[in-house]
């Protein structure tokens, strides 16, 4: 059965629809006269099976007791007035806005979808920003210039990296690794830090202190290898949803100049 807390907001996106039964409108149920069509039943059922949901009679038999649950409240809401509370207005209101506006983008996607020749540009784009090595690095995340300085002269003095960056670091996930950051391209780290990182050999710490917004950064390469890059079609699913997050932010874009803002 339907928890309290997702009724409320059914309920509200009920109140969006109409409560009218039409000759031609298959009825699931009637509650005190008032049809609720089979229609919202199989949208509660397509909205479950998208969540991951079987569509079997036992899921169709709780979402219409969950309905007649909703309907058997809106009504008492109706009758004490509730239905005029300007908060409530508000929040139906909102409410249609979302579904609006969710129904415009995918209408919008479904109309406008990526083409190859996109798909192509992007990867070859993913490529040109990659790059073609990847680096095994770690580093000593500090708060102060003089910190990270002072440590650095301990490792000019053969001080191990990997334990003073369990005890100083204060990158508390790569500290308790000796502070080891992986394997990673350029474009995974802020600019300060991959510019440092690009320029060291094997084997060597960075001589001067980075800063970032993070703090003074002390970082050390352990190695460096040949980047594979992903084939086409891996990359494909990652591919689409950033370039249509970029359409959509076009598009909006693109609306927004054309309406008049005060």
């Amino acid at each position: 059965m339907l928890k309290l807390g997702k009724l409320a907001t059914l309920a509200i996106l009920c109140a969006l629809t109409t409560n009218i039964a039409f000759a031609d409108e298959k009825s699931a149920a009637l509650v005190n006269g008032v049809s609720i069509s089979q229609a919202r039943i199989d949208l509660r059922v397509q909205i479950a099976e998208s969540q991951g949901q079987p569509d079997t009679p036992e899921l169709r038999k709780s979402i219409r007791e969950d309905m007649i649950n909703l309907e058997v409240l809106a009504q008492e809401a109706r009758k004490i007035g509730l239905d005029k509370d300007p908060q409530l207005i508000l929040q139906t209101e909102l409410a249609q806005l979302s579904l609006l506006g969710g129904a415009y983008v995918q209408d919008y996607a479904k109309k406008h979808p990526i083409s190859e020749e996109q798909f192509t540009l992007e990867y070859e784009r993913l490529k040109d920003s990659l790059g073609d090595s990847e680096y095994e690095v770690r580093h000593i995340l500090v708060e102060t210039e003089d910190e990270a300085k002072a440590i650095i002269a301990k490792l000019r003095k053969r001080a191990k990296f990997d334990e003073i960056a369990k005890e100083k670091s204060k990158d508390a996930g790569s500290a308790e690794r000796g502070g080891s950051l992986g394997w990673a391209v350029p474009t995974n780290f802020v600019p300060p830090f991959s510019d440092a990182m690009t320029k060291l050999k094997k084997g060597e710490f960075t001589k001067v202190p980075v800063k970032t917004q993070y703090g003074w950064h002390i970082i050390k390469l352990d190695d460096i290898r040949n980047l594979k890059m992903p084939a086409f079609e891996e990359l494909k699913p990652q591919m689409q949803q950033r370039l249509q997050q970029k359409m959509i932010q076009d598009m909006l874009a693109d609306l927004r100049s054309k309406a008049k803002i005060e």
